[in-house]
């Protein structure tokens, strides 16, 4: 990697890590790149270090965690205070993600949860007392996550599309059971 400029490995350890970071190995990414999981490890400390991998996260399902209310606030900050007002939002109890818009008057989007309406009811209320106002508001009933197959190079996006189904077929659980 130089100056920030990703390579076809670097994108590539991005996009398997990007699939499933929990359950890809270096030496799967490895296997997958003909490349030994000690270059990938190499890679990927260097990826980390400059910062564009910035963490790893998980994907949960809240309504199974006990938070059946999944939410998108939308709101508009005056330009000068948006960054430290996105900041102050993701202090809000019940708040998982802030998203800074660049353009336009719809320039915060709020993602929270709650168990209750009275739990977004507070959420929207301690948004509104930092000075965010709130345009709008969406009741989510699912996301999905995928990623970015730009990553890929024209050649790799079959084969990485049979892995992708192949990695959900191993995922999956057979819930089929004949009894005799």
């Amino acid at each position: 990697m130089k100056d920030g400029e990703l390579d076809s490995v670097d994108k590539k350890i991005l996009y398997y890590l990007q699939r499933d970071a929990r359950g890809v190995s270096s030496r799967d990414i490895g296997e997958e790149l003909g490349l030994s999981p000690s270059t990938i490890r190499t890679r990927l400390n260097k990826l980390e270090e400059s910062g564009i991998v910035r963490g790893y996260y998980i994907d949960i399902d809240y309504d199974l965690a006990g938070y059946p209310l999944y939410t998108k606030i939308i709101c508009t900050a005056p330009v000068p205070e948006r960054d430290m007002l996105a900041n102050h939002a993701r202090d809000i109890h019940g708040v998982t993600a802030v998203r800074e818009i660049m353009t336009g008057k719809r320039n915060i989007y709020v993602n929270a949860i709650g168990q209750s309406h009275d739990d977004l009811n507070r959420i929207a209320g301690e948004i509104d007392e930092l000075g965010l106002d709130i345009v709008d508001e969406q009741l989510i009933r699912d996301e999905y996550v995928c990623p970015y197959h730009g990553f890929l190079e024209p050649g790799d996006v079959e084969s990485a599309d049979t892995n992708d189904a192949e990695h959900d077929a191993e995922s999956s659980v057979d819930i089929n059971t004949d009894a005799k």
